[in-house]
């Protein structure tokens, strides 16, 4: 569990890290936290809600907190330097916490993200965001959990419950598994590493976006490294191409050079390419 933990910690720590010397201005904004969006186990889900004080479009921008599938609550003035960039363009940023491995596994965490977005979809008045212009990102397990709300926002519901209409209208998704055929198989070692994947590799389709891709699902950009190794970059050539097949607006941008994580260069290059990208298709109300 350890190693889980430093995974997912390093991961943001080199990203808060290089939008820190990226973005050094903060931008004033206001911070509502700990909204419920839903309870687990005797506990509250919760996610923290960061807007500009001035400019604010009334656009709202999903983040996945997210690393191996593992969910960490951190301060909102040390997270805020993650969101200075999009806070500063006006948009409203949302950050979702979900039930975290090893304790749930991705099927369990896939039903937290989707109830998070059926929420803020329910609630965008209070939120003061438009419920048709909900764009939604993140890096690695949180880049594949942004693919899965883009993919399949309300596919799974108990009971026969009718489902939401809650959907996202743009995805940026930064180095994600698309494809978890290889993670969930019981060979690889790397269930062990991320227990989140110790679920029945009979239903590993149904949480990869790859196999989930279809003609009604947003405009989506990949960020990769080509010398990825822990997500190697065909997780989002394949998703692009696949994406292509059914004409959904697309884009991968490749990181020469860069592994599972960029250096500051490359984090420059992700945030404006994801601000470029969010600015395209959400800048204008959907009729």
């Amino acid at each position: 569990m350890k190693s889980i933990s430093i995974l997912g910690l390093m991961l943001c720590l080199t990203i808060y890290a290089s939008a820190r010397t990226t973005h050094a201005q903060t931008v004033d904004y206001t911070v509502k936290q700990d909204i419920v969006y839903g309870h687990k186990d005797g506990m509250a889900l919760t996610f923290d809600v960061f807007e500009p004080k001035s400019d604010a479009k009334g656009v709202g921008l999903i983040f996945m907190v997210s690393g191996g599938w593992v969910s960490a609550w951190a301060p909102p003035e040390k997270a805020v330097a993650l969101f200075n960039p999009f806070l500063k363009a006006g948009y409203t940023v949302m950050t979702v916490r979900h039930g975290s491995s090893p304790r749930y596994v991705i099927p369990e965490i896939a039903v937290d993200v989707r109830s998070a977005l059926k929420h803020i979809y329910e609630h965008a008045d209070e939120l003061k965001v438009d419920p048709q212009r909900l764009g939604v990102f993140g890096f690695s397990a949180g880049g594949h959990l942004s693919l899965l709300l883009g993919t399949r926002p309300n596919a799974d519901k108990p009971n026969g419950e009718q489902k939401s209409l809650a959907h996202v209208a743009a995805v940026a998704a930064v180095f994600p598994p698309t494809d978890l055929a290889p993670y969930v198989d019981p060979a690889n070692p790397l269930r062990e590493t991320f227990p989140a994947l110790k679920f029945e590799p009979a239903k590993a389709a149904d949480y990869s976006p790859l196999m989930q891709v279809s003609a009604d699902d947003p405009p989506t950009l990949l960020v990769h490294g080509d010398k990825d190794e822990l997500v190697p970059i065909w997780h989002s050539e394949k998703l692009v191409a696949a994406l292509g097949e059914v004409k959904v607006p697309h884009k991968l941008i490749v990181i020469p050079g860069a592994a599972h994580g960029f250096n500051a260069e490359g984090n420059q290059k992700m945030f404006t390419n994801m601000l470029a990208w969010f600015d395209e298709h959400l800048a204008n109300p959907k009729n």
